[in-house]
C-alpha cells in the first residue's frame, strides 16, 4: 500500500549512480518511476507518459535542463524540480522563470526530495494524495470517507482513523497497543476493550458476520484481508 499509487514520477540525470538511488528510494515510496538519461529522452518520455512530476538535472551535456524545462513547460504544464550542483542564485532564478516549480541544490536529502515532491502533487494535483484505492476499499483523507465495494459506510471520526489504519496496514497484524498508539493517542487513558468496541462496530458496518475482512489472531491483534 502507498498513498503514492498512480504517481508518476520521471527522473532525468545523466549519472547513473544517482538514477539508480532516487528510482530505489520513489518506488520504495509507492510511486511509478520513469527515467531518462538526456534532455530528448525526456522530452519525448514526456510527450509519451504525462508523468505527474519531472525531476529534472540542470547540468546534463547536449541539451541542458533549462532547455528541457522550457519545452516541457510548452507540451503540458508539468510539475518540474530542478537539481543543481551550483549554488548561484542567477541558475534558480533563470530555472523558475522558464517555469520550474522547485529547486534542490546537490546534495539533498532524500527525505527533503520526498517533502518536495509532495507539496507539488498538492498544488497540482491535489485529488492524487485525497483518494487511494485499497482492494475493495476507497479513502477519501479530506473528506474523511471510507467506501467499501462502491458502498459509502456512514462512519464516525473514530471508526474512520480505526479503520483507516487497519486498511492501510492491510496484511498486517496490529495489536491492541498498536491500535490504540496510533488511533487514540499514546496518551489515552482508557480500557483496551475499546478496540473491540470499535472493531465490533466496523465489522457490523462491513456485514463482516464471518470475520473474513476483519480477522482476529488470538493473542496477536487484528489484520484486515482484502476478500
Amino acid at each position: 500500500m502507498s498513498l503514492n499509487k498512480g504517481i508518476k514520477i520521471l527522473l532525468v540525470d545523466d549519472e547513473p549512480t544517482i538514477l539508480q538511488f532516487l528510482e530505489m528510494g520513489l518506488e520504495n515510496e509507492g510511486f511509478q518511476v520513469l527515467t531518462a538519461q538526456d534532455g530528448m529522452t525526456a522530452v519525448t518520455m514526456v510527450k509519451e507518459h504525462q508523468p505527474h512530476v519531472v525531476i529534472l538535472d540542470v547540468m546534463m551535456p547536449g541539451m541542458d535542463g533549462f532547455e528541457v524545462c522550457r519545452m516541457l513547460k510548452k507540451i503540458q504544464n508539468v510539475a518540474t524540480i530542478m537539481l543543481t550542483a551550483r549554488e548561484d542564485v542567477e541558475d534558480r532564478v533563470k530555472g523558475l522563470k522558464l517555469g520550474a516549480d522547485d529547486y534542490m541544490i546537490k546534495p539533498f536529502s532524500f527525505e527533503e526530495l520526498l517533502a518536495r515532491i509532495h507539496a507539488r502533487i498538492r498544488n497540482h494535483y491535489p485529488h492524487l494524495l485525497s483518494k487511494v484505492h485499497l482492494g475493495p476499499f476507497q479513502i477519501d483523507d479530506r473528506r474523511k470517507e471510507i467506501s467499501y465495494e462502491d458502498t459509502l459506510l456512514e462512519l464516525s471520526p473514530t471508526e474512520y482513523s480505526l479503520l483507516k489504519y487497519l486498511v492501510t496496514n492491510h496484511g498486517l497484524v496490529l495489536s491492541k497497543p498498536m491500535i490504540l498508539d496510533n488511533v487514540w493517542g499514546y496518551d489515552f487513558g482508557g480500557e483496551e476493550n475499546i478496540v473491540e468496541v470499535y472493531i465490533r462496530s466496523l465489522r457490523d458496518k462491513l456485514n463482516d458476520r464471518q470475520h473474513r475482512i476483519i480477522r482476529t489472531l488470538r493473542g496477536a491483534g487484528y489484520r484486515v484481508d482484502f476478500v
